[in-house]
């Protein structure tokens, strides 16, 4: 069960003459109700209640205000929208699901898919057309029996040409079929002449319910006499936390000398997962991993997350006692992905490589339909449930991850006509990383300046949650 709730909560009642407003499930309908959930949630726990006029605790100076004010919006959803402090700059990522299983299903990496995702791009010349690249395949997955791999085009589904304006329609079929194509960067490092080419090869994709193991890939490479690990990292998912201690073990069974963790994909997660992979990387057994700051009504809320020698859920932690990590970044790495950069760069010398990452530093927790807003006890008549923004996490020296992302010390962007193969010394990079441990400079591969305009996980309104458990 997910959980920010250190003390017994009480109630943040409105300052008018009665204490807190009742509920009467018998005479209101169902969308009123949840919409009343929604607010008193909203109310309790947002990080920037302060910032949102409407969550004030005395802004109704009665219940037939508050219920006029409800009755204002007509779904839970657009109210929810309205009490949103600056959608578009400052909160990006706070949501409300009307179906909190399936929502606690993929914060355990249990989703639908075809276990293929893809980076879009804008076909050179056009502001509207657009065509796919396959940045990653799961393993046992629809898309690996089907022969997909990495760095595959395809700028068609279902025979339609791809569009910003029909993407989000095609992917969402439960199966489609890809049209490939090839990308052609005409002899020249600049995009403006590069061009797409149809294929006759038709791929088809199915979605079925699926169970992603986060630690995609582990590889160990001897160069110059040195064991550099490296671990391809995609979700903190805690139900995972000892099988990535394992791999660890099996590093730290190996004599590792450097590590190159590969977040590339990372979206977030759980904030334990990622305070035990900062123990994992220094051996760290006490001190500061970060901190959590909570809105003003909330503050004896406020926490750290330490460095520990054991998992939360018990067992030792496994640790490589490193000073140094090489972590590789994109425009999909977010929340607890950054949260390891900013809380580690507070110790040891941190190389990020890559392109600059979201810029999301806030962390979120699940609140039902209940007296106390957590799972137990949440309310039987609907399955509604907010995932707001409730803290902001700082490293020990109160530095916060800018709302911009983090700027990589060596920028490179994943080619699009060079994607590679992961886990791979060739794969450009890990090439990096490498060039970097063994102090050769940069490296001589292309890198096309064509920047992702979007990708598979655009349209989930939850692919970059960092959640507190």
């Amino acid at each position: 069960m997910k959980s920010f709730f250190k003390y017994t909560i009480v109630l943040i009642c409105l300052s008018f003459s009665f204490s807190c407003f009742e509920d009467d499930d018998d005479s209101i309908s169902n969308s009123t109700e949840i919409k009343d959930f929604v607010w008193k949630g909203m109310n309790f726990a947002y990080l920037y209640k302060e910032n949102s006029a409407d969550l004030a605790n005395n802004r109704f100076s009665n219940n037939n205000e508050y219920q006029s004010y409800l009755d204002g919006f007509e779904t839970p959803e657009t109210l929810f929208e309205n009490v949103i402090y600056d959608r578009e700059n400052i909160d990006r990522f706070s949501w409300i699901t009307n179906n909190y299983i399936t929502l606690e299903e993929q914060f355990n990496g249990v989703t639908k898919t075809n276990g293929a995702e893809f980076n879009f791009y804008y076909v050179p010349g056009s502001t509207t057309n657009i065509f796919g690249i396959v940045r990653l395949v799961l393993p046992e997955s629809d898309a690996s029996y089907a022969s997909v791999s990495r760095g595959q085009v395809f700028n068609k589904i279902d025979d339609q040409t791809l569009s910003v304006n029909n993407l989000e329609t095609l992917l969402a079929s439960e199966s489609y079929n890809i049209g490939l194509a090839t990308y052609n960067n005409n002899g020249t490092d600049e995009p403006e002449d590069d061009f797409i080419t149809n294929t006759s090869e038709i791929v088809t994709l199915t979605k079925t319910i699926y169970y992603e193991n986060p630690i995609f890939k582990t590889e160990v490479f001897n160069l110059d006499g040195e064991n550099v690990a490296y671990i391809m990292y995609n979700g903190f998912f805690s139900d995972f936390d000892n099988q990535l201690n394992n791999a660890f073990g099996e590093f730290q069974a190996q004599n590792i000398q450097h590590l190159v963790l590969d977040l590339r994909y990372n979206p977030g997660g759980s904030v334990k997962s990622a305070s035990a992979l900062g123990s994992m990387i220094t051996g760290f057994s006490n001190g500061v991993f970060a901190k959590l700051q909570y809105n003003n009504d909330l503050q004896n809320n406020n926490s750290n997350y330490n460095f520990s020698s054991s998992l939360y859920q018990g067992g030792a932690i496994n640790s490589l006692g490193l000073n140094k990590v090489y972590v590789l970044t994109t425009g999909r790495s977010a929340s607890a992905s950054e949260m390891i950069i900013n809380s580690l760069d507070a110790y040891i010398d941190v190389v990020q490589i890559g392109t600059k990452t979201v810029g999301k530093s806030q962390a979120s927790i699940t609140i039902y339909d209940s007296s106390n807003f957590q799972r137990q006890s949440a309310n039987s008549s609907h399955l509604y449930a907010l995932q707001p923004l409730v803290a902001i996490t700082v490293n020990k020296d109160d530095l916060v991850v800018p709302s911009t992302g983090l700027i990589p010390d060596i920028e490179i962007k994943e080619s699009v006509s060079n994607y590679g193969v992961l886990g791979t010394i060739e794969e450009p990079m890990l090439a990096a990383a490498i060039l970097a441990i063994q102090n050769s400079g940069r490296f001589g591969f292309d890198n096309e300046g064509i920047t992702p305009i979007m990708d598979t996980d655009s349209f989930v309104p939850h692919a970059q949650s960092m959640y507190l458990d």
